[in-house]
């Protein structure tokens, strides 16, 4: 008897492990995976060592550890923050906001954005976004501007003292093609900096940014995608991102 319950055990055990493992990569591949962010090239929107949920369902389903399309359903709009690779699965990951879709006319010229001859809105936020993203910089040193694309408000910094970046453009976006910013516009590496290949192509993207899970302001020194337990970011947990 002690037997057949040890073999039972061992063949629905394993059974039961192999499935959770199998499941587990379904998800990664085909729904949802968690990334870290490395530098603060997207503050205030996200931080160094955020951790984030990217959904790789939003566009479409690639066949397993591939960049190939099985079927896509919609494609990346203006404001989207998306996670891709750009040169190749062995890159590293980025992720950026993308301003200009194919086809759009995007220039840049005095610290302002152009898509098809229209200037992104810009204000200055409101008390409840102030709260939300201003105690996470310094605002002697930064200034913290919402940016408004297809009715979508995020915040965007500037330097308040460094000099204004050099016009770009105007560049028509590619087919199959998008042109990205970094939030911190002072810090980010981006489609302004990336010429001549300026623009993400659409098999590199992953997905989109939806939610950080986790954040600290230190990670443990010997495991450094871990987060130190001292370090913690409570006011980041479960906030969805846009």
């Amino acid at each position: 008897m002690s037997s057949f319950m040890s073999k039972r055990f061992w063949t629905e055990g394993l059974g039961s492990f192999v499935l959770a493992i199998l499941l587990a990569l379904t998800v990664r591949w085909a729904f949802v995976e968690a990334y870290m962010i490395p530098t603060n090239s997207m503050m205030p929107t996200l931080m160094s060592n955020d951790h984030i949920f990217v959904n790789k369902l939003i566009y479409g389903i690639r066949w397993p550890f591939s960049s190939k399309w099985i079927m896509k359903w919609s494609a990346p709009k203006r404001g989207d923050l998306i996670v891709f690779r750009r040169d190749g699965d062995q890159s590293p990951f980025y992720i950026k906001r993308v301003v200009g879709v194919p086809g759009d006319r995007v220039y840049i010229e005095n610290n302002h954005v152009y898509v098809n001859e229209a200037v992104l809105e810009r204000r200055l936020p409101n008390p409840t976004e102030q709260r939300r993203w201003g105690h996470h910089f310094d605002s002697k040193e930064y200034e913290l501007w919402m940016e408004i694309l297809s009715d979508q408000a995020y915040g965007v910094l500037y330097g308040r003292e460094g000099p204004q970046s050099a016009p770009i453009g105007p560049v028509t976006v590619p087919f199959g093609s998008y042109f990205v910013l970094g939030d911190h516009r002072d810090l980010a590496d981006d489609s302004r900096t990336w010429a001549p290949a300026r623009f993400v192509k659409e098999d590199a993207i992953i997905g989109r940014a939806s939610m950080v899970w986790l954040s600290c302001d230190e990670t443990l020194p010997v495991v450094p995608f871990l987060c130190d337990p001292r370090e913690i970011r409570w006011d980041r947990f479960f906030r969805f991102v846009n």
